[in-house]
């Protein structure tokens, strides 16, 4: 299997979650390991060798590379100014050619989510995983187009299909056109709006790719963690047959 990129956003402070010695990512499950860990586990799962990562840092940015030192890292120096689009900016910036798998660095998820997004990697096509049995106010949520293509992916948009769980896949022939954009975005902007301005002036295409069977909780508040870790908890049992 040739190389897979991954990035992993990890340069947010975090502080829905609450004051807390480590980063967001660094945050620990009830299993020992950390939720920035359990990624790069499941990463290792479904990629296995083939797996490099790139982990974007800002706060307590030392103590991130620490945990993972065998990751390559981008630094956005303005985290504590910047949202998630000039974060994956940087790690784009410091890509190879290709495509490239993101995350944002607290979702801890199923490792089948990547084995769902594997055929869109294989055949360079962009994608983001999404789930349709929940829409919640705060997230980030998509439409369609008429040909299925993601048409609309902001909090705001309006009679929803369902959310963004936040691990999504840039193809190699769209990434010059995302880089682009996400230079054009604002500095308190999501990525979402650099995948939106894409779709809108580059004709970009991006498929949603249906993981509602699945597990995917991004941890912004300590009552995500606890959901988070149940439905871990679930999978494992379900994995044993226990």
């Amino acid at each position: 299997m040739p190389s897979v990129q991954i990035v992993i956003l990890a340069a947010g402070m975090g502080t829905r979650l609450g004051a807390r010695p480590w980063p967001k990512p660094l945050t620990p499950l009830d299993d020992g390991r950390s939720i920035l860990a359990q990624q790069m586990d499941n990463v290792r799962e479904v990629f296995g060798d083939a797996a490099r990562f790139i982990i974007v840092v800002g706060f307590k940015n030392e103590m991130v590379m620490e945990a993972a030192p065998e990751a390559l890292f981008a630094y956005n120096d303005a985290y504590s100014e910047t949202n998630t689009s000039k974060s994956l900016l940087r790690a784009l910036d410091n890509s190879a050619d290709g495509p490239v798998i993101w995350m944002n660095g607290d979702v801890v998820f199923d490792p089948e989510v990547l084995r769902r997004l594997q055929p869109f990697l294989d055949d360079d096509r962009s994608a983001i995983a999404v789930n349709t049995a929940v829409v919640g106010e705060e997230e980030v949520k998509y439409n369609v187009d008429a040909d299925g293509a993601v048409s609309e992916l902001s909090k705001q948009v309006v009679d929803a299909l369902g959310e963004a769980v936040g691990i999504n896949l840039i193809a190699g022939r769209d990434k010059a056109a995302l880089i682009r954009r996400l230079d054009e975005c604002a500095d308190q902007d999501y990525f979402e709006r650099g995948i939106e301005l894409a779709i809108d002036h580059d004709g970009v295409k991006v498929t949603p790719v249906d993981i509602s069977d699945l597990f995917a909780v991004e941890v912004d508040f300590a009552e995500d963690l606890e959901r988070a870790i149940e439905a871990r908890h679930a999978y494992e049992s379900g994995r044993s047959g226990t």
